[in-house]
């Protein structure tokens, strides 16, 4: 004779359903807390997104600094992966890390970076406005990036005008603070991104917008760097300084340009840049400092 079967209480199983589910929402926010995509603006079809790297025990509420990383690729190319290392570091140092995704000039346009800059300053309005939902402090936000992606971070924060025509003007797309790696931010007649912005370079070139309101910053450039001259670099430190304003700077004997993304040759240039700006934020008081080993 078969045993009969023993029935499991309905109350049994659906309290074993609703454990099970809340395990798995429960394991979803972990995941999100490491990592999120949003969408912070749409351009026609294109949806344009942040890659946002949250620290340990973040929480929404949170008012963290945060950094903005801008890829370089001359506004043509280029990927927001280029910082995933960078931006990984800073969120494991307690800082929300954020990597844009902007639009590159369309194949065959000669003309000026319009929906680049107009991007920067839209990606960095969406994060200050939301900066609640985001666990940021809308007062600690550093705006980021190399070449390219170096002149759109310090665009937005120094230069007027050139937003899109959807932003909320209210809402303040500057840094707080400068990072930039080999950043072109001087397109004026002789150097590079001239030929695109020709005699309108006034209205994009950051390094002709330098006033007492700018942040402090912090600059890394190669002496081999074949776009920019240390020239350049020296011109801007000087107008910041003379308008009262912090600017540190360091440039790497033999360097070219883009030696950020990595150490070779005897160049460190990923991890001495990457310890730099560590030591820049926490003077800014926006990181614990490190342990001396």
């Amino acid at each position: 004779m078969q045993p009969v079967p023993r029935l499991v209480p309905l109350g049994l199983v659906i309290a074993f359903f609703i454990a099970l589910c809340f395990a798995a929402g429960a394991g979803r926010l972990a995941a999100a807390a490491a990592g999120e995509t949003l969408v912070y603006k749409k351009a026609g079809d294109a949806e344009l997104k942040l890659f946002v790297e949250k620290p340990p025990g973040w929480k929404a509420g949170d008012r963290r600094p945060a950094i903005v990383f801008f890829f370089g690729g001359g506004w043509v190319g280029g990927s927001p992966n280029q910082f995933l290392k960078q931006s990984q570091h800073f969120a494991m140092r307690g800082l929300v890390g954020i990597r844009v995704q902007y639009r590159v000039i369309p194949k065959g346009d000669a003309g000026p970076p319009f929906v680049c800059v107009a991007d920067a300053k839209s990606a960095l309005r969406y994060v200050r406005a939301h900066a609640a939902e985001l666990g940021i402090d809308p007062a600690r936000i550093a705006a980021a990036g190399g070449s390219a992606g170096g002149h759109l971070a310090a665009f937005a924060t120094l230069v007027p005008g050139l937003d899109d025509s959807a932003d909320d003007l209210k809402v303040s797309p500057k840094g707080n603070a400068l990072v930039l790696f080999n950043p072109v931010f001087n397109n004026g007649p002789g150097q590079w991104g001239h030929a695109r912005v020709g005699e309108r370079y006034r209205e994009f070139s950051p390094a002709h917008h330098v006033t007492k309101d700018a942040p402090p910053a912090i600059v890394f450039l190669g002496d081999k760097d074949d776009l920019i001259p240390v020239s350049v670099l020296e011109d801007f430190k000087t107008k910041m300084e003379v308008a009262g304003v912090r600017c540190d700077t360091r440039v790497f004997p033999g360097a070219a340009h883009g030696f950020f993304n990595k150490d070779a040759d005897g160049i460190p240039g990923f991890s001495e840049t990457l310890a730099d700006a560590d030591r820049f934020l926490v003077s800014l008081g926006w990181l614990p400092a490190k342990a001396t080993p």
